[in-house]
């Protein structure tokens, strides 16, 4: 008997994946491609839309003919932030723009002149001002600069979402992908923003779907139940959604690490905007609070610097324990009282610091990750309030003995935990949908814990 499955696509920036999960959300296939960017006509470097699409098929193809597995669903999981512009053939007009393109300053300026200011804009949106990034300017900037282009666009899909029509033939609108640093969604009033509406954007995002809906397609003799994809960052968040209703935060540690709130609904504040705050939503349509810092990206510069400073490899440093007597000689416990005097800052203060005053390379990463920890502390304020009663910390630092320790002494009334769930992402858009592919009960065990119990945070 053929195992039944789910096939997810997982597209990220770098690597595309395709899982095939099955009913105990266990990954019993995996398969991985890379592409080589193309550039679009200004010579900017951005995705290759055909190599992307070509691979659904043929990745589709090969599974779907593999006699140990029967896919009874499909959905789609990819980064935010980016449009595939098709006309109404259902045909690519334009390459797969990078959300990092530069925006221009003077179109920028008529937009915010236009529709009452960066302020107001990005509160309502809940968006800060991210240029490309709003991928709502992006099709704006389409209409102002190619307006001939603009008329021949049927539909803007969000990537998620161009990749479910590749299979359904169906235009749609997702709240992850819309409501996600977009400046579409007028959080103030759940609904597209005003703005999106004079201008006329609003007709070609196509039918607005619940994103944890789907629908029978038929492809190469087979049916298959479709999701309409969703957001990667709103899907990593879904297993925790399934397994805890207790008010937790999610700390999603990487390059940038994201503190993730889906029970804190209120509004973002001017002075949070300015701290890059914003809100996704998740799959069921309510607001998520996030707040970020660029810690990773960080912390690696700086590792680099204390290993060429102590002639040490860096990766031996992934080894070191957690040291109390160090930190306590570092004089770097927090006082609780002084935590909301913390200034924001977009670096930490490890940078300014002398390494010749560290006697050794063991103490000056624990000076390193506790000056990160300050600045986390303050980022996890911004997005925290009173009925979260744990942190759930997931990626690299999450693996980081020292870094969770320190988590867990600045936030002695919060319970913190170090998690991990294999490809959260993928296992989140499987969820998602599961009720249409999956008979049996959503498992507990999809998410494994490190408790840093009291006894370990004491000094």
């Amino acid at each position: 008997m053929p195992i039944p499955v789910i096939a997810i696509f997982d597209v990220g920036k770098t690597n595309k994946k395709l899982f095939l999960i099955d009913e105990n959300y266990q990954i019993v296939f995996e398969r991985s491609a890379r592409f080589v960017e193309t550039v679009d006509e200004d010579g900017e470097p951005c995705e290759n839309l055909e190599s992307l699409r070509s691979s659904v098929y043929d990745s589709l193809q090969q599974v779907s003919n593999m006699e140990e597995y029967e896919i009874k669903a499909i959905n789609f999981s990819t980064y935010g932030a980016s449009f595939v512009y098709l006309d109404e053939n259902g045909e690519p007009l334009t390459p797969l723009y990078n959300y990092l393109k530069d925006y221009p300053e003077g179109l920028k300026k008529a937009f915010y002149a236009k529709y009452g200011g960066e302020e107001q804009i990005s509160r309502e949106t809940a968006s800060p001002i991210l240029g490309s990034l709003n991928s709502g300017m992006q099709l704006y900037r389409l209409k102002k600069e190619k307006p001939e282009l603009f008329s021949k666009i049927k539909w803007a899909l969000h990537l998620p979402q161009y990749l479910s029509f590749l299979l359904t033939g169906k235009a749609v609108a997702d709240i992850t992908s819309i409501g996600c640093h977009t400046h579409l969604w007028d959080f103030t009033k759940n609904q597209y923003h005003q703005w999106v509406i004079e201008e006329g954007l609003d007709a070609k995002f196509g039918t607005f779907t619940p994103a944890d809906s789907s629908s029978e397609a038929f492809y190469e003799g087979k049916n298959y139940q479709i999701g309409v994809g969703l957001h990667d960052s709103s899907a990593a968040l879904i297993p925790y959604l399934a397994n805890f209703s207790t008010p937790f935060v999610l700390l999603s540690t990487g390059t940038w690490c994201i503190s993730l709130n889906p029970f804190n609904q209120d509004p973002l504040t001017a002075e949070e905007l300015k701290q890059d705050c914003l809100c996704y939503m998740h799959f069921k349509g309510k607001a998520v609070k996030a707040s970020r810092i660029f810690a990773g990206s960080e912390h690696d510069q700086q590792l680099k610097r204390i290993a060429d400073h102590f002639d040490r490899a860096a990766y031996l440093f992934k080894h070191l324990k957690f040291n109390p007597g160090l930190f306590l000689k570092l004089g770097a416990k927090i006082p609780e009282n002084q935590l909301p005097q913390l200034a924001f800052s977009t670096v930490s203060a490890f940078g300014m610091r002398d390494l010749n005053l560290f006697k050794t390379a063991e103490e000056a990463y624990h000076q390193l990750i506790f000056d990160l920890i300050k600045q986390q502390i303050y980022s996890l304020r911004l997005v925290l309030n009173s009925d979260v009663k744990r942190v759930f910390v997931d990626g690299g630092f999450g693996k980081n003995a020292i870094y969770m320790h320190l988590l867990a002494i600045s936030i002695p009334d919060i319970e913190v935990y170090a998690s991990s769930v294999s490809q959260a992402t993928a296992i989140g858009t499987a969820l998602s949908i599961n009720d249409v592919w999956n008979t049996n009960v959503i498992p507990n065990d999809i998410i494994e814990l490190k408790y840093y119990s009291f006894i370990q945070r004491t000094l």
